[in-house]
C-alpha cells in the first residue's frame, strides 16, 4: 500500500504593512529627530555659558548632530535596505532617546559635542529607514506622493517645534530630557506597529567608505571653524587639503567595492543629481543661516529664548504649512521647479532682512521670514519625493540617505561658514549677520539657477 502523500505546509504570507501606523510613527520620529537637531538654536547662549564654551568653539555645539547625520546616513540607508528597515528604524529611535538624555548630563563642551554627534548617528538610522518604510507601505504613486508630502511636512514641523519647546522649558538640560523621553516612546510603539521590509544586495557594509567619508567631513568642518581666525593660515589649508584627499579616497573606494554606500554613477541621472544638489544647497544656504540666526537675534536684539522661538516660528511654521500643502502642486509643477522656486524665495526673504539687526528692529525681519518660510516649505516638500523617485524602489532608503547626506554636509559647512562670517568682521555681530545673509542669498540663487538649468537639460 502506497504511503499517503505528505502535503507541504504553505509558506506564511509576508506581513502586510500598516500604512497609517507607518506614516504616523515615521513622521513622529522624524519630528523628534528634527526637534533634537534644532534644540540648540535658541539655547546656544545658555549652553555655551554652562559649558564655558568659547565663541570659536560654538560651531561644534551646533554641528555635532549634522556631522553624525552626514557621516552615517548613507551607511544607515544601506543597512536598512539590506538588513531590515524596521530594525534599523527602531534601533535608531531608541538610540536617539538615550543619547539625547545623555546630552542633558554633559558637563563639558566635548562631552556635549560627542552626545550631539551620537544623536546625529541615531537620527541617521531613523531618517534613512523612514522613507524606505513609507515606500513599502505606500506602493502606489498617488499614495507615495501623499505620504512623502506628510513626512516632508513633519521635517518642517520638527524644525518649528524644536526651538519653541526648548525655549518654553526654563532649563536646557530638562528640555533634552523631554525630547529623549519622546524618542523612547516612539521607539516602544514602533516595535509592535511597524512591518519589516528589506531589499538585500548581499555583501558587507562599506566600513572603509564610511570611515573615510566621516573623516573628510570632520576635516572640512574643522577648517571652516578655524577659518574665522584667518582663512590663509596653514592649519586651515592643511585641513582643507586633507578633506579633499579623503573625499578622493572615498570616491575610489566606492568605485571598487561590491556594495558601495552610494552608487556614484547615479549622479549622472538628472533627478538624482537634482536631489543631491538640492539637499546640499538647502544645508549650505538655508539650514546654515537659520541655525545661527536665533543666537544672533538674542545677542543683537536682546530677545529672550522664548521670544526668539516665537519669532523663529513664523519662518518654520510657514515652512510646515507649505510643505504639507505642496503635494497639491504635483502634476502641475515638477519637483525640480519647486526646488528652484523655493531657493529663489529663500534668497528674496534673506535679502529683505538685511539691516534689521543693525537697526535693532525685529519687526523688519517679518516680511523676510515669511518669504523664506514659504521657500523652505517648498524645499522640504520637493526633496523627499525627488529622493525616492530618483532611484529604483528597492533602493529607496539609499536614495533618501544620499539626499539627506548632501543636505547635512551642506548644513555642517553652512553653520561653520555662517558663524565664521558673522563673528569675524570687525564691525560687530549685526554687520556680520548681514554679510552671512548676503552669502546665503547668493548660494540660494546659484542653486535656483543650477536646478533650473538641469531641468532644461533633463
Amino acid at each position: 500500500m502506497a504511503a499517503p502523500e505528505v502535503l507541504a505546509a504553505p509558506e506564511p504570507a509576508p506581513p502586510v504593512a500598516r500604512p497609517t501606523a507607518t506614516l504616523a510613527l515615521t513622521s513622529a520620529a522624524t519630528a523628534v529627530a528634527l526637534m533634537t537637531y534644532t534644540a540648540p538654536m535658541v539655547t546656544l547662549p545658555d549652553v555655551a555659558a554652562a559649558l564655558h564654551t568659547p565663541l570659536s568653539a560654538q560651531a561644534w555645539l551646533l554641528n555635532g548632530t549634522p556631522l553624525g547625520l552626514a557621516a552615517l546616513l548613507l551607511v544607515a540607508g544601506t543597512l536598512a535596505d539590506d538588513y531590515g528597515r524596521r530594525r534599523v528604524f527602531v534601533a535608531g529611535t531608541l538610540a536617539l532617546g538615550i543619547t539625547t538624555a545623555l546630552g542633558a548630563l554633559a558637563a563639558s563642551t566635548w562631552l556635549f559635542t560627542l552626545a550631539r554627534v551620537s544623536q546625529g548617528a541615531a537620527s541617521a538610522a531613523l531618517l534613512a529607514s523612514s522613507l524606505g518604510l513609507i515606500v513599502h507601505a505606500f506602493p502606489s504613486p498617488s499614495g507615495r506622493l501623499r505620504a512623502t508630502g506628510v513626512w516632508g511636512a513633519f521635517v518642517s514641523g520638527g524644525i518649528a517645534l524644536g526651538p519653541l519647546v526648548t525655549g518654553a522649558i526654563p532649563n536646557w538640560r530638562l528640555s533634552y530630557g523631554v525630547l529623549g523621553a519622546a524618542a523612547l516612546i516612539v521607539a516602544a510603539l514602533s516595535v509592535r506597529a511597524l512591518t519589516e521590509s528589506r531589499a538585500p544586495r548581499g555583501g558587507r557594509p562599506d566600513i572603509w567608505g564610511a570611515l573615510t567619508f566621516g573623516l573628510a567631513l570632520v576635516a572640512l568642518v574643522a577648517a571652516l571653524t578655524l577659518g574665522r581666525d584667518g582663512w590663509l593660515r596653514a592649519p586651515v589649508g592643511l585641513l582643507l587639503l586633507a578633506s579633499a584627499a579623503l573625499l578622493a579616497l572615498f570616491a575610489a573606494i566606492e568605485h571598487r567595492t561590491a556594495t558601495p554606500m552610494i552608487d556614484l554613477s547615479l549622479l549622472r541621472r538628472p533627478r538624482f543629481f537634482a536631489s543631491s544638489t538640492g539637499g546640499l544647497f538647502t544645508g549650505l544656504a538655508v539650514i546654515g543661516l537659520f541655525s545661527f540666526l536665533p543666537a544672533l537675534l538674542q545677542q543683537t536684539l536682546g530677545l529672550s529664548a522664548l521670544d526668539t522661538a516665537w519669532l523663529f516660528l513664523l519662518w518654520s511654521g510657514l515652512s510646515f504649512v507649505v510643505a504639507l500643502q505642496a503635494r497639491r502642486l504635483s502634476g502641475r509643477i515638477p519637483p525640480r521647479s519647486q526646488l528652484a522656486l523655493g531657493f529663489a524665495l529663500h534668497a528674496a526673504g534673506v535679502l529683505a532682512m538685511l539691516g534689521a539687526l543693525d537697526a535693532g528692529s525685529w519687526r523688519r525681519l517679518l516680511p523676510g521670514l515669511v518669504l523664506a518660510g514659504v521657500g523652505s516649505g517648498l524645499l522640504n516638500a520637493a526633496l523627499p519625493l525627488l529622493a525616492v523617485e530618483s532611484v529604483p524602489a528597492g533602493r529607496a532608503a539609499m536614495g533618501s540617505g544620499a539626499q539627506q547626506t548632501f543636505r547635512y554636509i551642506g548644513s555642517c559647512a553652512g553653520v561653520a561658514l555662517t558663524i565664521a562670517l558673522a563673528t569675524s568682521t570687525g564691525d560687530g555681530l549685526a554687520h556680520g549677520a548681514d554679510v552671512a545673509m548676503v552669502v546665503s542669498a547668493g548660494l540660494a540663487v546659484v542653486a535656483a539657477v543650477g536646478v533650473g538649468v538641469l531641468r532644461e537639460r533633463a
